[in-house]
């Protein structure tokens, strides 16, 4: 490291006692609730007191495009770290709250100089435009006044993303550090010739600064206020070149002030979801839940040139990933279809047109995760655009015939339509190498995913013995998305007076559908296998993948009701959701990402399959279930997926400790689950709000839908609950509004 331009007024001041506290015990992640802000590519991860870095080897940190631009930052009040009051992360995922106060400071002797609780601290902190900011609100509530230091330990490692979750490298760039009176600011020059520099800013000046320091002094009235401004700011330079006027003199642009920046960032969330239907109950549980899981999915949301797209999720998934992205889409298609068009065009102009092993692309195929950090840009890790993933391509085109469906909207689909044909020649091509008429998938090469599925661990798909099949593999959910997909192209290819061609792809699902009915079922365990391997032999294992046929529609009726009793098992059924993996099968582990686990966008898919077949008792079932999860996680939030061992009363479910949290399709969940029960559709074609079979879960005595657009057309809904029939009002038409509101009852 080199350090430049370190005036006299920086001299550090004795430290050993703040390394001393930064050093204490390392909590677990489970006794350390952290705190998530986001926005734009930039994302922090907090602990309760808003400080990061306390803990090493954790996830903590200020993160933009898959770097971490700020490893540390740790506040004291005079060489101690304050005493917690409360951490909240506002309703709408804006800003982080922290209430502290002062620990009691006192002479050597025991004389009290600062009693206890005598100065209230209060850290705001948000992000905006890739910056970091952070106001220090301090008020003495003392009876005299009081003189006292605050101090800020800080650094910049500049680790990779993976470099965090725990990869190791041979060879790292160089951080030099340049200093001024109130600016300290770090440069990596990085391996992939970049550089990536992280600016702090002090509002007053510090009395101290250093590479890694810097503390302010304060004297306060009795009742007096004041405040420390802080704004970290992360950016990529050129290199900055010795008396050009860049450097320590020239960090970047300004940051705005922290009052303009909070509103900025306020107003853009609020512009976000002004046009989207909203859900409300008398239950406030299940308020709070829908509210959280709004305010999860906007916070995800960024924004490019063709929309916005559903980042997957915090800390590890905060990019662009194919199918989480569609499936977060999908299940939010009758609340804010402009999400969908978001994501298809943004996943269209990502399409793979070459063959490339080394990211396992082939034309046509749809995007399975974007990454901008060092370590992709320098093919350390396949993951730059990498296309190892074997449903986002169906899904892509089964998300094109869903947005369709439900806005009308030709302009885009006729815009994308050499996108889908192109998937679907993927599927037929390069997905099926071997023309038995399945998808396949195997990786290209050794630094690619094992498993390509969206249960993507080493060991998620095995034998009924707990081998692991060897591939290429076809998964029984993947066939579905191919079906679904085909059936919607010919929708879509109708619509666009491609007559011919509609009429070859209804012919290409009807076969499938038979061929995987053949191919894929397995009496005895009264399911779907859950894929067949590169013997074709099926895996007879009872997983959640099943339910995804329900989801696809290519499950025969008569199946669907078989699958549907294997999943709702003891087995299958956890109390708080479906398991990805039935307890009598060899690999079961409830502790396991994907061999016992329960994940709400899973459960989500699933009910909207059982929804699909009429099996709306069982949608409802899976319904509560999942709301009961939620009304134990903290701020009703659900995590990417929770531990699969069985229900027992007066107990929540069992953490996954390093689950992702805030996860798009997670937070999505909820509205695909009251979709699925609902019957809820709305077809552009015929002009209708149609609710199929209508039912609400037993902790749902109402449910109001306001803002529901529909073309033109927008309403407020009441769908109310009498024993087991519902009733539904609306209570208000907007002006324009001429489609029409449909119950149907095919029961």
């Amino acid at each position: 490291m080199n350090e430049h331009s370190v005036s006299e007024r920086q001299i550090p001041p004795p430290q050993e006692e703040l390394l001393e506290h930064a050093l204490d015990a390392h909590p677990s992640l489970v006794e350390r609730p952290l705190r998530t802000l986001k926005s734009g590519e930039a994302f922090a991860v907090l602990d309760s007191y808003g400080d990061l870095g306390i803990t090493p080897d954790t996830s903590e940190g200020l993160f933009c495009n898959d770097t971490r631009y700020l490893s540390r930052l740790q506040l004291y009040f005079e060489g101690k770290r304050p005493l917690l009051l409360s951490s909240v992360i506002q309703d709408d995922n804006a800003s982080l709250t922290v209430d502290l106060a002062n620990p009691e400071i006192a002479r050597k002797d025991g004389t009290t100089i600062i009693p206890r609780d005598a100065i209230a601290i209060e850290r705001t902190k948000f992000l905006w435009n890739s910056v970091c900011y952070e106001r220090v609100g301090l008020r003495n509530f003392g009876r005299v006044p009081y003189e006292f230091k605050l101090s800020l330990l800080f650094a910049a490692d500049f680790r990779d993303l993976f470099e965090v979750r725990g990869m190791k490298r041979a060879r790292r760039g160089e951080v030099d550090i340049l200093m001024s009176s109130q600016i300290a600011q770090f440069l990596y020059r990085g391996l992939d010739d970049r550089i990536r520099r992280t600016v702090i800013r002090f509002e007053p000046d510090p009395v101290h600064l250093t590479k890694d320091f810097a503390s302010f002094r304060f004297s306060l009235k009795p009742g007096e206020r004041t405040s420390l401004l802080i704004a970290i700011a992360c950016d990529i330079v050129d290199a900055p070149t010795p008396g050009n006027g860049s450097g320590a003199d020239a960090p970047g642009a300004a940051p705005q002030g922290f009052a303009q920046a909070y509103r900025d960032a306020r107003r853009d969330l609020r512009a976000l979801t002004s046009n989207i239907a909203k859900a409300e109950s008398t239950n406030t549980h299940f308020t709070d839940l829908v509210c959280r899981s709004t305010s999860d999915l906007y916070t995800l949301m960024t924004r490019s040139a063709d929309g916005v797209y559903p980042y997957a999720g915090i800390p590890w998934f905060s990019t662009m990933f194919g199918r989480d992205g569609i499936i977060t889409a999908m299940m939010l298609l009758w609340t804010d279809p402009l999400v969908a068009r978001g994501v298809l065009l943004q996943l269209a102009k990502a399409q793979a047109v070459a063959t490339d092993p080394h990211v396992d692309a082939q034309p046509g195929k749809i995007l399975h995760e974007r990454r901008s950090g060092e370590m992709a840009n320098l093919g350390e890790v396949p993951f730059g655009f990498y296309y190892g993933s074997v449903d986002a391509t169906p899904l892509f085109v089964m998300l094109a015939g869903q947005y369709f469906g439900r806005t009308g909207d030709r302009a885009t689909i006729e815009q994308i339509w050499p996108n889908i044909e192109a998937a679907l020649q993927w599927c037929d091509t390069f997905g099926d190498r071997d023309g038995d008429g399945f998808v396949e998938y195997y990786r290209e090469t050794e630094n690619g995913l094992t498993n390509q599925g969206w249960k993507d661990s080493h060991d998620s798909i095995s034998h009924a013995d707990g081998s692991l099949a060897q591939g290429p593999i076809a998964l029984v959910e993947v066939q579905a998305y191919v079906y679904a997909a085909k059936q919607a192209a010919a929708t879509m290819a109708s619509a666009l007076d491609l007559g011919e061609r509609a009429d070859v792809l209804r012919r290409e699902a009807s076969i499938l559908q038979e061929r995987f009915d053949q191919a894929f079922w397995c009496e005895d365990i009264g399911s779907y296998a859950l894929a067949l391997d590169g013997n074709k032999q099926q895996c007879r294992v009872r997983s959640s993948n099943a339910g995804h046929a329900l989801f696809g529609g290519i499950a025969y009726s008569a199946r669907a009701a078989q699958v549907a009793q294997s999943l709702m098992s003891e087995g299958g059924f956890s109390g708080w959701g479906i398991r990805t993996l039935n307890v009598n099968e060899a690999r079961y582990n409830p502790m396991s990402y994907h061999n016992g686990s329960v994940w709400p966008h899973d459960n989500a898919l699933i009910a909207l399959g059982f929804g699909k077949y009429g099996l709306k008792a069982e949608a409802a079932r899976l319904f509560e279930a999942i709301f009961d999860a939620a009304i134990y996680q903290e701020q009703r939030r659900l995590p990417e997926l929770f531990c699969g061992f069985l229900r027992r009363r007066r107990r929540g479910p069992t953490a996954y400790p390093v689950a992702c949290s805030p996860q798009a399709w997670a937070a999505a969940a909820p509205f695909a689950m009251l979709a699925a029960c609902l019957g809820l559709q709305l077809p552009a074609a015929t002009n209708e709000v149609r609710l199929t079979d209508p039912i609400l879960p037993s902790f749902l005595e109402d449910v109001t839908i306001r803002g529901l657009r529909l073309g033109a057309s927008q309403f407020d809904l009441r769908v109310h609950r009498h024993k087991r029939d519902v009733t539904i009002n609306v209570l208000k038409r907007w002006e324009d509004s001429n489609a029409r509101v449909v119950m149907v009852k095919t029961k």
